[in-house]
């Protein structure tokens, strides 16, 4: 298969001025903006608004080893400036996904993150085993441990030092590729959660997933969502993880940080870069507008250009001293 990429400037971004490259671990990245696990389908959904390859890397809807059948309805509820979701980790397992979604990722040219999930760390195991011998398109594993959406927000192996270092080890162990930890910053010390997951073998960090949250209909007196609580992702939690994000650059400066959460223009990726991170997902701003991650992009580097700063690695961990 051909791995020609179309330049940022045939597609409308025009990066002559900024170096926009990133380094996650080993894994370099042509820009800092990622799609978010979760908020854009399994596979080339986005290819309708925009060349996928445009972005730095597209983040797939965590898979397990085996299908899963997802939360009861209703899974989604608008909450003000953010979204309360319970999709519930619904999808078609691995083995269905290399055989159904990937082609399309890979006729698109896009670099590819694989999110993971599991209730055990054999579950973890198993669905990393399962992606051995993946494609070359496929850059990074994303190790999703913080999920708030199963078993009624329970299932959080990032709460614990020792749960997140035996999942990230088990899926260290079985893969040759780059693994991420996705965090929550849903924890009392995230910085201890993130160092565990490096020293288990995680290339970078990912921070933060959604925040554990619940909505109640005043006229049924029920939860709005079919599972009851669910996850908070948004505008609403920008704030929290810049905060999380700064935090743990501020306590692990060498660790790789990509960060997440309520980015919705190119000031929002500023933001989180400025925090530590050395890359950006974007992901709920999608539902709004399914251009959201191009155009973060294309803002980010109109900021750059704007402030004289010629290569995004100039404003990583900008707050420093």
């Amino acid at each position: 298969m051909s791995r020609r990429r179309r330049s940022g400037v045939d597609q409308g971004t025009d990066t002559s001025a900024v170096d926009a490259r990133t380094k996650i671990g080993t894994v370099e990245l042509p820009n800092p903006i990622m799609t978010a696990s979760g908020t854009s389908g399994h596979g080339a959904e986005l290819e309708a608004y925009f060349p996928l390859e445009q972005l730095g890397a597209v983040v797939v809807k965590s898979l397990s080893a085996e299908p899963w059948p997802g939360n009861p309805a209703p899974r989604l509820h608008e909450a003000g400036d953010a979204m309360l979701n319970s999709v519930g980790l619904q999808g078609p397992g691995i083995t269905a996904w290399f055989a159904d979604d990937l082609p399309a990722l890979q006729r698109a040219n896009a670099r590819v993150v694989v999110s993971i999930w599991g209730r055990s760390v054999e579950e973890y195991e198993k669905a990393a085993i399962a992606l051995t011998g993946a494609p070359r398109d496929i850059v990074a594993v994303e190790v999703n441990l913080s999920c708030p959406n199963l078993e009624g927000g329970q299932h959080l192996f990032a709460h614990s030092t020792r749960d997140t270092s035996a999942a990230i080890g088990a899926v260290s162990a079985a893969l040759d590729l780059p693994v991420w930890a996705k965090l929550t910053a849903h924890v009392t010390n995230i910085a201890e959660i993130a160092e565990a997951a490096t020293t288990a073998g995680a290339a970078a960090v990912t921070i933060t997933n959604t925040m554990l949250a619940l909505a109640i209909d005043p006229e049924t007196r029920r939860p709005r969502l079919g599972a009851g609580g669910g996850g908070l992702s948004g505008a609403a939690i920008h704030p929290i993880a810049v905060r999380a994000v700064h935090d743990v650059h501020t306590a692990l400066p060498e660790t790789v940080i990509v960060g997440v959460g309520g980015v919705a223009t190119g000031a929002d990726a500023v933001e989180l870069l400025l925090a530590g991170a050395s890359a950006v997902q974007v992901g709920t701003a999608t539902f709004a507008d399914p251009r959201a991650p191009v155009r973060v992009l294309d803002e980010l580097l109109a900021w750059c250009r704007r402030h004289g700063v010629t290569t995004v690695g100039e404003i990583i961990g900008g707050t420093d001293g």
